[in-house]
C-alpha cells in the first residue's frame, strides 16, 4: 500500500483491538498516525510500536463523547502534520442486555454519545482538512447497524445512526473529492464484548456470547479494511453470512428475525446466562 506513504491518518479508539492493529499496519506502510483514545498508557505503547515500524506518530488523549476533546484532537493532528488525509472513526462501546432488563436508561445515551456522536464530532472538525486534501472518511460500524440483534438494542441503534449519518453525508460530499467508507464487521476477536455495558450500565467483564466460535481474527479484519481504504470503497460487509442476511432482509424480513433469535439462543448470548 504505497498509497499510504506520507498520508496522515487519524484513528480513534487506537489503544486496543481493530484501532491498534490498524495503526501498526499503517505505520509499516509509511503513514503518519494520530492515535486517539482515553487510555494514555495504552496509546503510548501503540505509538512506540508505530515508531518502531518507521512511522511518525502522535497520541492525543480523547474521549470522543466530548465535543471539545474531538476539536482539540483534530487541531493537534493538523498542527503536527499539516492536514488530514483519512479519518477512521473506530472508537466504540458495546452493550449486552435485554431491553426489559435495563435498569439504567442512561446506558442508551452513553452508547449513542460514543458510537454515533463521537463520529459526528470528529468528522465535523476534520472535514475542512479532508476536503482540502480530497481525503477519506471511514466509519467502523457493525452488522448490527444493518440488522437488529437481541440484547444489542442500544448498540444496534447507535450503529444504525452511524450508518444513516455517513450514507447521508456521502451524498452531500459528492463532487468534493471526499469519499465515505462504511465498514460493517461481524464478531471480531477484540475483547470489546468483555467491556460491554450490562443492564445496570456497568461493564459486564465477560462476553455475552460464546467467544470460542464464529469470530474473525483482528488481522484479517484489518486487512479487509485496508483493502477497502486503498480502493476507496463505499460499503463493506465483511462476512458471507452478513451479505446473505442483507439480501434476506429485503425479501423475507421475518425470516431474518427468526434466524437472529435462533443464533442468540444457540450462542447463549444472554448476559444472565
Amino acid at each position: 500500500m504505497s498509497s499510504m506513504q506520507g498520508k496522515t491518518v487519524i484513528i480513534t479508539g487506537a489503544s486496543v483491538g481493530i484501532g491498534e492493529e490498524l495503526a501498526i499496519v499503517l505505520a509499516s506502510r509509511g503513514a503518519n498516525l494520530v492515535l486517539a483514545a482515553r487510555n494514555e498508557e495504552a496509546l503510548d505503547g501503540v505509538k512506540k510500536r508505530c515508531e518502531q515500524a518507521g512511522a511518525r506518530a502522535i497520541t492525543v488523549r480523547t474521549d470522543v463523547a466530548q465535543e471539545e476533546d474531538c476539536r482539540r484532537m483534530v487541531e493537534r493532528a493538523i498542527e503536527a502534520f499539516g492536514g488530514i488525509d483519512i479519518l477512521v472513526n473506530n472508537a466504540g462501546i458495546s452493550m449486552g442486555a435485554r431491553f426489559e432488563e435495563v435498569k439504567d436508561l442512561s446506558l442508551f445515551e452513553r452508547v449513542m454519545r460514543v458510537n454515533y456522536l463521537g463520529a459526528v464530532y470528529c468528522t465535523h472538525f476534520a472535514l475542512p482538512s479532508l476536503k482540502a486534501r480530497k481525503g477519506l472518511l471511514v466509519a467502523i460500524s457493525s452488522l448490527t447497524g444493518k440488522t437488529g440483534v437481541p440484547t444489542r438494542t442500544g448498540y444496534s441503534a447507535s450503529k444504525h445512526a452511524m450508518q444513516g449519518f455517513f450514507d447521508s453525508l456521502r451524498i452531500e460530499l459528492l463532487g468534493t473529492g471526499v469519499d465515505v467508507l462504511v465498514v460493517s464487521p461481524g464478531f471480531v476477536a477484540t475483547g470489546i464484548r468483555d467491556r460491554a455495558l450490562g443492564p445496570d450500565g456497568k461493564p459486564l467483564q465477560r462476553s455475552f456470547r460464546d467467544e470460542t466460535r464464529g469470530n474473525m481474527d483482528v488481522a484479517t479484519c484489518v486487512a479487509i479494511i485496508l483493502k477497502a481504504i486503498e480502493r476507496r470503497e463505499r460499503d463493506v460487509v465483511m462476512t458471507a453470512q452478513g451479505k446473505v442476511l442483507q439480501f434476506l432482509k429485503l425479501v423475507a424480513p421475518g425470516l431474518v428475525d427468526r434466524l437472529a433469535q435462533r443464533a442468540f439462543r444457540r450462542n447463549n448470548a444472554s448476559p444472565e446466562a
